[in-house]
């Protein structure tokens, strides 16, 4: 049968330079596709959203240590390399329901009037920056989409502000994706992380780690030092996804001037143009690959058990079977249920968080800055695997 399944070689230069329209094409031809990559074995991509919505659902399938590549950390930091992510059913219940409280709609929501601060603080240093430059242009990636989620996350898990700049060195190596800096902050985290929960314990605050080191204290049968520690290096990590989905979601309305004007004529559009945003160029391309606990048919396919398999979300957020006309973007677009933050049990915590923080952002740099433009050419960095500028040069203009 796999003969009959289309290929895609994930190292392909017109795979790399445009996976959105890669992985769509495929789509119509099958449902699950093969990818290949030097260095990783083959796996299969669900392309269609009713079958990649069933696939992570189904029970069958989970995630695991094969899920993720590995790292190589010093050996004091291997007992919390065993985070949510690769857990399944109980276990991953357990530790969910402790974290999830602290990401409901309603916290994100009252979460909001800190965000607007350290967004207001990010924004006020704009200006200068552009104004010391040659030509009057700032990167935002650097300025503003990368410092803001690091920023956000530290103030709702519980770190010092006085810890904070080197949270961000952390943040910049987590959102790069890969290379020395990533191997070498993973353990700064982990042991940063183990820190905070130290002080957690010994002074309590407003904030999650104070929380659930409350549990820890109360009963450690329910939540464990090691999965306290763990959990918050986790989250740290996984706060980083709005980094992209900002820098994407201004580049994109930028190239969409029409689309532009109706969001600062009618800001009460937002919440919708956000989801749109997060349809359009959410910043991951595939889901954390899950493994076949048996054989699985899937759109028709029979997958082996023991078998990678993850979900083209590049193509599942473009289907023309749940999404009208699903090739132009629009910030009008009735809600659909887009796949940007996976579905079933590992559908991303943060959710709300990241949500309400890309509104939060993209409202405020509208207003302060309405004269806002591209100030250079600008690519997507060759990665099948995410959706990601290198840079994002621009021109604030004069602040309103």
């Amino acid at each position: 049968m796999t003969t009959e399944v289309p290929e895609i070689d994930l190292a392909d230069p017109a795979v790399l330079g445009n996976p959105l329209t890669a992985f769509s094409a495929v789509r119509e031809e099958s449902p699950v596709v093969r990818l290949t990559a030097p260095g990783i074995g083959p796996l299969w991509a669900v392309t269609r959203h009713a079958e990649a919505r069933t696939m992570l659902s189904d029970p069958r399938l989970e995630t695991g240590d094969g899920s993720y590549l590995p790292f190589d950390v010093p050996e004091h930091c291997r007992p919390y390399m065993r985070t949510m992510s690769v857990l399944n059913g109980q276990e991953h219940t357990r530790l969910r329901r402790l974290v999830a409280p602290a990401f409901t709609p309603r916290k994100a929501a009252a979460f909001r009037p800190r965000m607007e601060r350290i967004v207001g603080r990010l924004l006020d240093e704009l200006p200068g920056l552009a104004a010391k430059s040659e030509d009057g242009a700032v990167d935002l990636l650097e300025h503003f989409a990368r410092p803001l989620p690091i920023d956000v996350i530290c103030e709702l898990v519980g770190i010092p502000a006085a810890d904070r700049p080197r949270w961000r060195e952390y943040g910049a190596a987590v959102a790069s994706g890969h290379g020395q800096a990533l191997r070498d902050a993973i353990p700064a985290i982990m042991e940063g992380a183990a820190a905070a929960v130290a002080r957690g314990v010994a002074a309590p605050g407003d904030d999650l780690i104070s929380d659930l080191a409350q549990i820890l204290e109360e009963d450690g049968d329910r939540l464990s030092e090691i999965e306290l520690v763990t959990m918050v290096w986790q989250l740290v990590l996984a706060g980083q996804t709005p980094t992209n989905l900002i820098a994407n979601a201004v580049h994109t309305l930028l190239g969409h001037p029409g689309q532009l004007a109706a969001l600062r004529a009618d800001p009460q559009l937002m919440p919708r143009a956000v989801e749109e945003l997060m349809r359009w160029c959410g910043p991951q391309l595939l889901t954390i690959p899950r493994f076949t606990a048996e054989d699985v048919e899937i759109g028709g396919v029979p997958i082996p058990k023991g078998q990678p398999v993850t979900a083209a979300i590049a193509a599942v957020n473009r289907d023309p079977r749940v999404f009208a006309d699903p090739a132009t973007f629009d910030i009008r677009r009735e809600p659909s249920g887009h796949l940007a933050f996976a579905h079933g049990p590992h559908f991303c915590v943060g959710a709300s968080l990241a949500r309400v923080q890309t509104g939060v952002a993209l409202g405020a740099l509208l207003r302060r800055f309405p004269g806002l433009a591209l100030a250079g050419d600008t690519a997507y960095t060759p990665d099948p695997g995410t959706l990601r500028l290198a840079r994002l040069p621009v021109r604030p203009g004069p602040a309103a």
